[in-house]
């Protein structure tokens, strides 16, 4: 089993910062994948960032503002939010595409979620 442990949601003014870290732990054999999606008030949970090997995607109303990092050796994600607004309101999940061992497939492991708050 993996547990994914997110950090640093909270409550920030418009044009502030807020750093999330989410750290995996657990049966781990190998990472394809890791990254955020978001679900704001009343709509469905939407691509934030996502990062691997050999690429970096960003949801169109983040780039420019968001920036995903990796720790590799500590299974560790975090997602820097600059120039935050009141539309980034939203429950921040991260997700791991975990290899349990060598004979499993992968699959998506979520996060608890983390509630940002952009307001005055």
């Amino acid at each position: 089993q993996v547990q994914l442990v997110e950090s640093g949601g909270g409550l920030v003014q418009p044009g502030g910062s807020l750093r999330l870290s989410c750290a995996a732990s657990g049966s781990i054999y190998s990472i394809r994948g890791m990254g955020w999606h978001r679900q704001p008030p009343g709509k469905s949970r939407e691509l934030v960032a996502l990062l691997t090997d050999t690429d970096i995607i960003y949801g169109e109303s983040v780039k420019g503002r968001f920036t995903i990092s990796r720790y590799k050796a500590k299974n560790t994600v975090y997602l820097q939010m600059n120039t935050l607004n009141p539309e980034d309101t939203a429950v921040y999940y991260c997700v791991f595409d975990v290899r349990a061992s060598r004979n499993s497939a992968y699959r998506d492991y979520w996060g608890q979620g983390t509630q940002v708050t952009v307001s005055s």
